[in-house]
């Protein structure tokens, strides 16, 4: 009797080990990210583009073309690849570090131009690769190592939400806000993913991806641990859904 292979490596998927730390939801994403390119069979037209960040080396980990941007300034590499090669399926993978502080203006812009092309943000609340300083995204009163006492909204203004800041934005045709922390959120998480990568192959127009992300090295939690605080902490401020969706 023939063996029925219930599961494989994408195609899309490098088979070098991953260089995150144990735990990390980056690695679930970017094998996500190699499922969807694999079933829409894209993988000779896409085109990503790493951030600054714990991501640096995604190109090393996904079996198609990956170009690395100055930090914060991926949503303009994207843009620039998308308007040379319209044909193309672009795509920018951010933390929030790259993207909500020093890209914000590179991220705003790109979206209210309408830029036919995808952004996934991934959302740990810290600046992961660099020792855990907080980011535009930590919470209230969530220590890091740059706020021991805790986020002060006095001193340091509050969390910005990226995917509700872009909502106004006319050019914006998509936002949704996901996570990665078991295995129904995981398959909605894909869904997400894939629905922008659709409304950039038929023309619909710019779409975010927000994923909540864990960080168990920098929060000094185990992953279990971690993904709890994503489900119960994280996602009742950055609050998980559909946020946008023009046709």
């Amino acid at each position: 009797m023939k063996e029925k292979v219930l599961y494989k490596r994408p195609v899309a998927l490098s088979e070098k080990p991953f260089s995150y730390c144990p735990g990390c939801t980056h690695s679930t994403i970017h094998k996500l990210i190699a499922e969807i390119v694999d079933e829409l069979g894209i993988r000779e037209k896409t085109i990503g583009v790493a951030p600054v960040g714990c991501a640096v080396f995604a190109y090393d980990f996904w079996n198609f073309d990956v170009t690395e941007a100055a930090h914060g300034r991926a949503p303009v590499v994207a843009t620039a690849i998308k308007r040379i090669m319209p044909e193309k399926v672009v795509f920018s993978y951010q933390g929030d570090g790259d993207l909500a502080s020093i890209g914000m203006a590179e991220i705003i812009h790109t979206a209210n131009r309408g830029e036919n092309l995808t952004v996934i943000f991934i959302n740990n609340t810290n600046y992961g690769m660099t020792g855990g300083q907080m980011a535009p995204t930590t919470l209230a009163k969530q220590v890091t190592t740059t706020s021991p006492l805790g986020r002060d909204v006095k001193t340091s203004g509050y969390p910005i939400r990226m995917s509700e800041l872009l909502l106004p934005l006319q050019g914006v045709k998509y936002i949704e806000r996901v996570k990665a922390t078991d295995a129904i959120s995981i398959i909605r998480t894909k869904k997400a993913i894939k629905k922008a990568f659709m409304n950039q192959i038929t023309h619909v127009g710019f779409s975010f991806i927000e994923v909540l992300s864990n960080c168990p090295t920098n929060w000094k939690k185990d992953p279990v641990e971690s993904n709890k605080w994503v489900d119960e902490t994280m996602a009742e401020f950055f609050q998980i859904g559909k946020i946008k969706d023009i046709q």
